[in-house]
């Protein structure tokens, strides 16, 4: 299997889905939950002939949160209502209440969070802190372990990763928050793990068929942990949709964003990361 002999395919497969990614993240950008934005939601339990525009009219009538984002829930086979907007105080929660309950019959308060602007704008601070903790981590580790280049291919693959589950989250419209940034520090170890294995597999062929060029080296370490990479891929896929479709609607957020960088980290391990070592090689060969 000559993987690494085709790696202008595969930067060009990435190149695009990152690209369309990118654009929609330019013209829609990222819809931010109130774990970063701030702003009040509040959810409703409510009969299957409620709709968001039936919310939407209460709202305008009692003046308060016109502008936020309704959307319908399904949580457990309960029916739900999400209002998402504004900071509001005590007394306009009541009135929201108020005002859904005796606009509608059967229905049940849920839940109701609020955080505050300045919360929210540490806790961007604090994602973007986390993820470059763990990079300047992985950089120092693997070239301790192995060597520079393949400390920075390791990062190149994992923007990869992380490009390509951000451009889908923007594609789909869904909620970034908190569990969004865990899924991303989940997906950048993962996804790690398995560039080095294969990573290890190329060191030992640099030693034991040090008389063959670079790319046969690369290329048969690819091939070798093919087999162990898509087999453990499968089998952790297989559970991350399981919990996404069973688990409720709290969890789908993140195994949804864990589902999409796990299948990228399968991919860019295999397609990438190999073959960037080895246009690296190809360039210091020059």
């Amino acid at each position: 299997m000559d993987i690494l002999g085709k790696r202008k395919i595969w930067y060009i497969v990435s190149s695009i889905v990152i690209g369309i990614g990118l654009v929609f993240l330019l013209i829609n950008g990222l819809n931010f939950g109130i774990d970063f934005i701030g702003g009040t939601i509040m959810e409703f339990a409510v009969e299957e002939n409620v709709g968001t525009e039936d919310v939407r009219a209460v709202l305008q009538r009692i003046g308060i949160a016109e502008d936020a984002n309704i959307q319908e829930t399904d949580q457990d086979g309960l029916r739900g209502i999400m209002i998402r907007g504004q900071a509001l105080d005590s007394d306009e929660i009541v009135a929201v209440e108020e005002a859904v309950r005796d606009e509608f019959q059967n229905v049940e308060m849920l839940r109701t969070d609020m955080v505050g602007p300045t919360i929210g704008q540490e806790l961007r601070i604090n994602a973007l802190l986390a993820m470059l903790v763990a990079s300047i981590a992985i950089v120092a580790y693997i070239s301790f372990r192995f060597e520079f280049r393949f400390a920075a291919v390791s990062i190149i693959t994992l923007m990869h990763d992380v490009l390509i589950t951000i451009g889908i989250f923007a594609i789909l419209g869904r909620e970034v928050n908190t569990p969004f940034v865990a899924a991303l520090l989940t997906i950048v170890g993962y996804s790690i793990n398995d560039t080095i294995v294969i990573f290890d597999r190329i060191r030992e062929n640099m030693k034991l068929m040090h008389k063959v060029p670079f790319i046969e080296q690369a290329n048969s370490a690819v091939v070798d942990t093919l087999p162990r990479s898509i087999n453990t891929s499968i089998t952790t896929l297989v559970a991350i949709l399981a919990i996404y479709f069973f688990g409720g609607a709290s969890l789908q957020t993140f195994m949804l964003a864990l589902f999409i960088g796990m299948f990228a980290g399968t991919y860019s391990s295999i397609f990438v990361a190999s073959p960037l070592l080895v246009t690296w090689q190809n360039r210091i060969s020059k």
